[in-house]
């Protein structure tokens, strides 16, 4: 899966850098003349305006790139609009993928331009090529005008079910934008996410984790399923795919699975016998020991899977699984987290500011995480403030009796920095580890008074403050440090710190009532000049003194209260006032008077000095709300760890399914494993890109490819006894067919096991035709009736009679998972088809055949049977001009027959012809450069080819079901030339046929998404029934189905590489209109075959 991952990562994710890149060297010469000094913005971009209206694509593409040049500086470009909006339709995929970037970033801005353009980007949804398939689908939803929501939602939904990882990927995008435009689309947007969330591509799933957090995050029912598929794929998805679906798992595991950390609670709760405790309660406590945690293998598995990302080069990533463990490990485990968060020290400062904050919160309960790693917090002269206040806090937090010496040998240090605003925070902190750590109480007092002495104003301060708080909680012993505080009024000019000391001499003035009156005489004088927050506190202290020694202050209050009473700030006229009622008796003064002296003279609690990240942790660590310290919105609250945890077999389901496919391919694979390399890349790369079964696990899916190596391997062996059977075949009809059937169901010799066990795993060249055989083998296994009739689907040519039910279960088995591997949708979203399709080969078997082994049916399943094309057309393609090959001519054209090399490939005729003189040798494919999947059957080598002479050969071309052009090297002795073969869609059908009752039945379960129609107008000439026939079966490779009415006509065919079904129909309208409907699970080729179909039946 990985590889085709990649590849389509390199291709898609990459595609905007690559722009920047081609996009750098034009826009470089061009600074000097457009952004100069004296150089106009208008004219610049008139000549960008010729350019693009130009007829030259040369030109279009050099403004293109400027342009988007342009946008990557930041310039503004929007004037620009209407002149790039008319090369949206540019047949020059380079130019269209420019203007898709240009129309993303605009497209909202310029709403009314961006509608007319409309119907080119539907037209471009169905583009072949997948970069512009999904940039289109980019564009669409960025045109954010409620009148096309329904547009929007109908192209999501056929893009999530796009062949290209890449495209589902920008329809996950796409949700999120359609939900934010139109939120009423919310549960149709859902269904579009439960089907993403089951897809297995590593490209897909953070981005669709990403929708469902905006869409539905509520909707846990939904991740039930894919939580071990998104625990497991988590290492391979992309950097921030990884973050998105880590925090979603977080929040899911909170909900599912009981607390990791109860284990440490009962042990540590129940470890000693109280001395007033009966046996009883001793025995149930005993109980409550004894009974140990047991953590949910799942809440393991993603504990275990996230662990490697540690080791991650994305800072987010580390942080994401750092707060995964935080919040969901067992705390003994926690600390491993630890080390890779100091790492990320040595990133830029704004990744440092982040981890800092999330460590600080982490260091207040879990001191014993960050202790061995204290020396990597030390401040550096050239850290920013940000960054030194935050190191500073961790600091204190890991601060204890040990490392608390060394820690004050670097405060002292620190207090000396010229960054003020940090000294101030070192204060701070020296005073929290004094009231934390109470030995260094008295050694950090003294510190702190001699700063009292420091000439930095902010410093003292700061110190005062300190000093204050510190006081508060052994007043008793600190009276020369009040008095040495107060000699500071005289200097001291911060409002903060003379504040604090006026608080400090009244709480405390009984200890110095010489001092007091003193301070205030010398306040009362400078009463006007003062800070409204000074101002305050001269008012508290008149009070508190005119309650405790009114003799000596009660003049100078009364002074201080009238200079209050006219003072300009409403807050200090209304203390004044409210303090003379309280503390100057009069006849209107309440009954509050009487309390005054216990009302300021109460005894304060001593300020407790905490960490500002103290309540942080209620926010998830390493999200918005948890910096900001304030909720975000869009942010989503943890829960609670549920008492008992909710039922874990929501989750065992895909796991049974997995053990009974297990048990299946085990059994068939065993005895050939060890002869068969590990991998198959080929296989490899089918099932990353179009896998979508949800009971698949690694080891299992290898196991099943290993098995049809085998069956492809051993093809050559069992060649000869497969011709021995077609000839016996070939003479017999009815009556042998029954007389096989009856044998070979009775017998049980050894020699019949291994002819079955050969004729199985070379189904591909030897497959049963008999429709007897079909119906048993639908009879005995109903529920697998879809794989069944895929897989049978896939054989080329029938060459036994009939077979047992145990040889078709051999077949079943072995191929129904591959079947699973190569699938592109969602087999589970399709109702199933009911009949297994059988393959005869119109060579061997006669129509009047046919129809007398489907008289045999033993059920009233239906047969589609692959037929002999209606039509070969001869029209050649060139491979390689004569000029080109140097002499060497090659043409090409396409059989219509079934392959001889493989069922999934076609074929296709090479004719080589030698122009020249002289002789040409070693005529052979040389490198290839096939799409990821692509697989391709060369030519032997042509020793020589005569001048003037011409030779045929066959190649046999796997194009996966897509009209992805396959590139190699045609090469000569002397020469090698590059050469392309593009197949038509119509040649990548092979035809069947079937009845009109199977064809309405088949068409009945492919509706819905898996339904393209247009309406078309006819040109007359063309509305007979012989003409619609003669136009259809040369364009594209169908068998015609009888239709008994004479305005309908109906033609069908199965894809060559999955054998999905192909249904065309044609209807007659009244007039010269007709309605063109294909009904197939192959959109994207249903929606091609509808383009080229169009124009057929429309001209004359």
């Amino acid at each position: 899966m990985s590889t085709s991952s990649l590849g389509y990562n390199e291709q898609g994710g990459e595609a905007a850098p690559e722009l920047a890149q081609e996009a750098a060297p034009t826009t470089a010469p061009s600074v000097p003349a457009a952004f100069g000094l004296f150089s106009s913005d208008t004219k610049k971009n008139e000549d960008l305006k010729q350019m693009l209206e130009s007829n030259k694509d040369s030109a279009k593409l050099d403004a293109m790139k400027r342009i988007v040049g342009m946008i990557a500086k930041g310039k503004n470009a929007s004037e620009l609009f209407p002149a790039v909006v008319k090369n949206v339709a540019s047949k020059n995929i380079e130019i269209k993928k420019l203007v898709y970037v240009y129309l993303m970033r605009y497209a909202e801005e310029q709403q009314d331009l961006a509608l007319l353009s409309i119907s080119t980007f539907q037209r471009a949804l169905k583009d072949p090529n997948q970069l512009i398939r999904a940039s289109a689908l980019r564009v669409l939803s960025s045109i954010r005008v409620p009148i096309i929501v329904p547009i929007m939602m109908l192209a999501i939904k056929e893009a999530s079910a796009d062949l290209s990882p890449y495209v589902r990927k920008n329809a996950a995008h796409a949700i999120q934008k359609l939900y934010s435009l139109d939120p009423e689309q919310k549960e149709m947007l859902i269904e579009v996410i439960e089907k993403l969330l089951k897809d297995k591509s590593t490209l897909v799933a953070g981005s669709v984790v990403m929708a469902f957090e905006e869409v539905c995050p509520d909707r846990i029912d939904l991740i039930h399923k894919n939580y071990r598929k998104l625990c497991n794929l988590l290492v391979d998805v992309e950097e921030w795919g990884q973050v998105v679906i880590i925090h979603m798992l977080t929040r899911y595991s909170r909900t599912q699975f009981e607390s990791p950390w109860k284990e440490d609670g009962v042990l540590e709760e129940y470890n000693e016998k109280d001395f007033y405790e009966t046996d009883e309660e001793q025995k149930e406590k005993d109980q409550k020991v004894k009974k140990p945690y047991a953590m949910d293998p799942d809440h393991r598995l993603l504990i275990r899977n996230t662990k490697p990302l540690l080791q991650s080069r994305n800072a987010a990533v580390v942080m994401a699984v750092a707060q995964l463990y935080w919040h969901l490990a067992p705390k003994s485990e926690a600390g491993i987290v630890s080390k890779s968060l100091v790492r990320l020290l040595r990133s830029n400062r704004e990744v440092q500011y982040i981890v800092l904050q999330n460590i600080a919160t982490m260091s207040i309960q879990r001191k014993g995480m960050f202790e061995p790693y204290l020396k990597s917090f030390y401040v550096r002269s050239t850290d920013p403030t940000m960054i030194k206040t935050s190191k500073l806090e961790i600091l204190t937090n890991l601060a204890n009796e040990t490392n608390i010496s060394t820690l004050l040998r670097e405060f002292q240090t620190y207090v000396k920095s010229q960054d003020k605003q940090f000294a101030a925070a070192t204060i701070q902190a020296i005073g929290r580890c004094a009231t934390n750590i109470s030995e260094v109480t008295d050694t950090c007092l003294n510190g702190l008074v001699c700063l009292l002495s420091n000439r930095d104003e902010i410093v003292v301060a700061e110190s005062v403050v300190v000093i204050k708080k510190l006081l508060q909680t052994q007043p008793a012993h600190h009276g020369e440090i009040i008095k040495h505080m107060a000699k500071l009024l005289d200097t001291i000019t911060v409002p903060v710190a003379r504040a604090s000391i006026l608080w400090l001499i009244g709480e405390y003035c009984e200890r110095v009532p010489k001092i007091a009156p003193d301070v205030l005489r010398k306040m009362a004088k400078s009463f006007t000049n003062e800070d409204d927050l000074v101002k305050l506190q001269i008012l508290n202290l008149g009070a508190k003194l005119y309650l405790t020694n009114s003799k000596q202050t009660k003049l100078l209050t009364q002074y201080i209260l009238n200079l209050g009473k006219y003072d300009q700030s409403y807050d200090i006229r209304d203390r004044t006032r409210f303090i003379r009622q309280l503390i100057v008796p009069n006849e209107k003064s309440g009954a509050l008077s009487k309390y005054a002296k216990k009302i300021f003279l109460a005894q304060k609690p001593a300020p407790l000095l905490e960490s500002p990240f103290k309540d942080r942790d209620r926010f998830q660590l390493g999200t918005l709300s948890h910096t900001l310290n304030t909720k975000a919105t869009g942010y989503l609250e943890l829960s609670n760890w549920p008492e008992v945890a909710p039922d874990p077999s929501v989750r065992n389901v895909e796991v049974i399914e997995l053990g009974k496919e297990r048990f299946v391919t085990l059994g068939k694979v065993k005895k050939e494993k060890s002869t068969e390399k590990f991998y198959s890349d080929s296989e490899e790369e089918e099932s990353a890109s179009t896998t979508d079964t949800e009971s698949e696990s690694t080891s299992e899916s290898e196991k099943e490819k290993n098995g049809k190596e085998e069956g492809s391997n051993m093809e050559n062996t069992g060649s000869s006894s497969s011709e021995e059977l077609s000839d016996s075949e070939s003479d017999s009809k009815e009556g042998t067919a029954k007389k096989k059937l009856k044998i070979t169901e009775e017998s049980d010799s050894d020699e019949t096991e291994k002819k079955t066990k050969v004729i199985s795993k070379n189904r591909k060249s030897s497959g049963s035709s008999d429709s007897e055989s079909s119906s048993t083998e639908e009879s005995s296994s109903d529920s697998k009736s879809e794989s069944d009739s895929e897989s049978d689907a896939e054989t080329r040519k029938p060459k036994i009679a009939a077979a047992t039910k145990r040889k078709e279960m051999a077949v079943q088995e072995k191929k129904a998972p591959t079947k699973q591997d190569v699938s592109l949708l969602d087999l589970d979203d399709f109702s199933p088809v009911s009949t297994p399709v059988a393959v005869p080969c119109p060579a061997i078997l006669s129509p009047s055949l046919v129809a007398d082994l489907e008289g045999l049916s033993l059920s009233r399943s239906s047969v589609i049977d692959v037929s002999t094309p209606v039509f070969v057309p001869m029209k050649t393609h060139e491979l390689l001009h004569r000029m080109s090959g140097k002499g060497l001519a090659a043409h090409y054209h396409f059989s219509r027959q079934p392959c001889i090399y493989g069922d999934q490939m076609v074929s296709v005729q090479v004719t080589l012809t030698n122009t020249t003189d002289q002789k040409l040798e070693n005529i052979h494919i040389g490198e290839r450069k096939l799409p990821a999947g692509m697989k391709m059957h060369v030519f032997n080598p042509i020793e020589f080819l005569e001048p003037e002479e011409s030779v045929t050969v066959s190649m046999g071309i796997d194009f996966c079901d897509s009209t992805q052009t396959a590139s190699f090297q045609l090469c000569t002795k002397e020469d090698h030339f590059n050469v392309n073969i593009q197949p038509p869609v119509g040649e990548l059908l092979l035809p069947v046929t079937m009845s009109e009752k199977d064809f309405k039945k088949e068409q009945g379960m492919l509706t819905g998404m898996n339904e393209t129609s247009a309406t078309i107008t006819v040109a007359p000439q063309n509305s007979t029934r012989l003409v619609i026939l003669e136009k259809v079966v040369k364009a594209a490779n169908l068998g015609v189905v009888p239709s008994g009415q004479d305005n309908i006509h109906r033609f069908a065919a199965k894809t060559v590489h999955s054998g999905s079904l192909m249904l065309v129909t044609v209807e007659l309208k009244e007039g010269s209109t007709a309605q063109l409907i294909i009904n197939t699970e192959k959109t994207v080729i249903g929606s091609i075959l509808l383009r080229e179909l169009k124009p057929v039946l429309s001209q004359g």
